[in-house]
């Protein structure tokens, strides 16, 4: 989709809930807010105000009765009006965009998790993305009953008042999520050109730096004089050192 940019850029984080890629894509903005990249941080399901409001309905844990398909179908619906309302016009207009989640967590989680098959779901993202891919995807794996303790956990010290309840997918079983994560560690080996797969046992600036080295190889070398100031070789040092 390289047709309707300038020097946007699209990158994506996924993995098993808490396996610290909300973490990793905030480093990310924050390194390439600060080395003068204009980004904007979204995530999904979410992204717009209708977005939210499905949002709210997905990852309650009051909801109750929701199928398969009709899960899927709230997602690519949320999924459609994030695209066309704050990614494509970003990407447009230059701006990176980091995303917490995207196509490939439909895949593993409705595809795979909800057994809907993988066949159904990039069939729907034909239609909802129009073809746009990220240029980069970071898929952070991690041991399945690490994530979602870590989950649990954050959801119910986040119980203050007036927090959401996100915690329905967390209710799920073990094999639920570890059928997630044989998807993800499938998406990766189909795609090795646009997924970064990365372990989640280094630590938290480990992690950093190496997604940070990748960014810098793969989209700021040579680096557009006339957007930044310091040369390639000086950014490359202040991203990768972040």
């Amino acid at each position: 989709m390289t047709s309707e940019r300038t020097l946007g850029r699209f990158i994506t984080f996924e993995g098993v809930d808490g396996c610290g890629k909300t973490t990793q894509s905030s480093l990310l903005v924050e390194t390439l807010r600060t080395s003068g990249i204009d980004v904007i941080s979204t995530r999904e399901p979410g992204g717009t105000r209708i977005g939210e409001m499905i949002r709210n309905i997905l990852l309650d844990s009051q909801t109750c009765g929701l199928l398969p398909l009709t899960e899927l179908l709230l997602m690519c619906a949320a999924r459609a009006q994030h695209i066309e309302e704050t990614i494509r016009p970003a990407l447009k207009s230059g701006k990176w965009v980091l995303c917490d989640r995207f196509m490939d967590s439909s895949e593993a989680y409705q595809g795979e998790g909800r057994k809907l098959g993988c066949e159904v779901v990039l069939r729907l993202h034909e239609i909802v993305c129009g073809g746009l891919k990220p240029d980069l995807t970071v898929v952070i794996d991690a041991d399945v009953e690490t994530c979602v303790n870590r989950a649990r956990n954050r959801n119910a010290n986040d119980r203050g008042p007036g927090a959401r309840d996100e915690s329905r997918f967390e209710h799920e079983d073990r094999d639920f999520f570890e059928r997630i994560r044989r998807s993800y560690l499938a998406i990766a080996k189909r795609e090795s050109e646009r997924v970064l797969l990365i372990d989640a046992s280094d630590t938290v600036e480990g992690i950093h730096s190496r997604i940070a080295t990748t960014v810098c190889g793969r989209f700021l070398q040579p680096m557009p004089r006339d957007r930044f100031s310091r040369t390639s070789q000086e950014f490359s040092v202040d991203l990768i050192g972040k």
